[in-house]
């Protein structure tokens, strides 16, 4: 028996030797797991993100992602033989010292074919500049992982037909566009690793806000809490030397304002849920805050008998007529059997400015839905501090759970929420807030939520299981 624990033993240290002098496969098979960049990695979208606090493990994980693709070993997506990618840095100095180091960490010296340099010696590339690395393959062709840095200028990324495109920190947005265009032959993959440093930039409006909702676009968050590399005692240390605003970027990878969002309780992965079959008893009304040449917003209001509201449709478009506007209305209550007066009309909320005629129309916007058979109710609280307070409440009342839910399929009203910020005269920014706007009408109808220390019954409680188990498995929808 004796002689059988020594041999296994000694497996045991053999493999842990190899795993030392194999980072890669150290980060594979390692005790500890880093379940966000798993998350990345896992992910099936095109267009793919990592926020994250600095030494979160965002860098790790972007590093190891180009590696797979080279090799073609990738555990969780289909592989290709002869893949050429860019590693893109901010500048030269920054691709030597961070992602040139990452990426060659993560290479064994027998994968590497040659490597081509742009200044000092390929015996010794971690000292010099690299422009490129040929990976040997798997299938048995030659991978090429090229590195570019974005004070080359927008004209040296032209030309190359790519598989990957991999971004340490956040690249000026000429590079961005121009490097979907190099991915767009091959049916390629963006992905960037970065802290939100420069505030709310295209990034934030492309990839955060999502605001053209491609279907591609995917993102995560990674906070040094998330890293089981990084010992507590550190994560205090470095929080207890940093202000507020430098703590949202550089411990939690948050976009920020000087002013701050106006909610910051809202968290895609809680109040951002799946669309499931609602019962009708539960519909309760539909909101609007009206505009022609700028979006009007519609979403449909249901309450469950515990008072959870949820939000289960939208329609939200800008420069329609009215026309157009009533008869999406009406499609969408056809779809969901949305209830209907006595006499067969849809009722709603309204902002109360809809009740004012203008030099511009004979008949105000209230007169004109009432005339396609949509009664609109113009008193409703525009009091916005009332209403945000009331909002909040909703979204969380201290003890971790929310009275709202917002359905996966109104992608307007989640990105209105991650933009909506205060203003410098202490009142919300007054853009692409229209379903802010809507959402305040409807809540204000609405009883404050019961306060926290009463406690939910067994019946709610289930539910709050049920919907945890709907919610989104990550904020982009990988």
């Amino acid at each position: 028996m004796n002689e059988l624990l020594q041999k296994i033993r000694a497996i045991e240290q053999e493999q842990e030797k190899r795993r030392g002098s194999d980072a890669l496969a150290a980060y594979n098979t390692g005790r500890k797991k880093h379940k966000k960049q798993l998350a990345f990695h896992k992910c099936k979208k095109r267009n793919r993100w990592v926020f994250g606090g600095n030494r979160s493990g965002k860098t790790e994980c972007g590093a190891v992602e180009a590696v797979w693709m080279a090799r073609g070993i990738h555990p969780y997506r289909q592989n290709r033989k002869d893949v050429f990618g860019w590693v893109v840095s901010l500048t030269a100095q920054v691709q030597r010292d961070v992602a040139q180091q990452k990426i060659l960490r993560y290479l064994r010296p027998d994968w590497i074919e040659d490597i081509v340099m742009t200044s000092g010696r390929k015996d010794s590339p971690s000292s010099g500049v690299i422009d490129q690395i040929l990976v040997k393959n798997v299938f048995g062709g030659v991978s090429v992982i090229g590195f570019k840095s974005c004070d080359q200028g927008r004209e040296r990324f032209q030309g190359s037909s790519l598989d990957f495109v991999w971004f340490d920190e956040e690249p000026p947005r000429d590079v961005y566009e121009e490097c979907m265009m190099r991915v767009i032959d091959r049916k390629g993959d963006i992905f960037g690793t970065m802290t939100p440093l420069k505030g709310l930039t295209f990034v934030y409006e492309e990839i955060y806000l999502n605001r053209h909702n491609d279907p591609q676009v995917w993102y995560e968050f990674m906070e040094w809490a998330d890293n089981p590399f990084l010992p507590k005692s550190e994560i205090e240390a470095l929080t207890a030397s940093m202000d507020e605003t430098a703590l949202q970027s550089r411990r939690y990878g948050k976009f920020c304002t000087r002013e701050g969002l106006v909610y910051p309780e809202f968290d895609e992965s809680v109040h951002v849920i799946e669309p499931f079959p609602v019962p009708k008893e539960w519909q309760d009304n539909i909101a609007i805050d009206p505009g022609l040449k700028n979006p009007l917003s519609a979403h449909w209001y249901c309450t469950d008998f515990d008072g959870n509201v949820y939000v289960v449709a939208e329609h939200y478009a800008a420069g329609r007529n009215i026309d157009f506007h009533t008869e999406k209305i009406k499609h969408i209550c056809e779809k969901l059997g949305w209830k209907r007066d006595a006499k067969g009309r849809i009722c709603a909320l309204i902002d109360p400015a809809a009740g004012q005629r203008t030099l511009a129309s004979a008949k105000s916007v209230s007169e004109l839905f009432y005339e396609r058979d949509i009664l609109v109710d113009t008193r409703v609280d525009k009091n916005v501090f009332t209403g945000v307070e009331r909002v909040k409440s909703y979204l969380s009342r201290g003890n971790g759970r929310p009275d709202l839910y917002i359905f996966k399929s109104c992608p307007n009203m989640i990105r209105e929420f991650k933009g909506y910020f205060w203003g410098s005269d202490e009142a919300p920014v007054k853009r692409d807030d229209h379903a802010m706007d809507e959402l305040r009408y409807y809540l204000m109808t609405r009883p404050a939520p019961a306060a926290a220390a009463v406690p939910k019954s067994e019946i709610a409680l289930d539910k709050d299981r049920r919907i945890r188990n709907l919610r989104r498995g990550n904020h982009g929808g990988g």
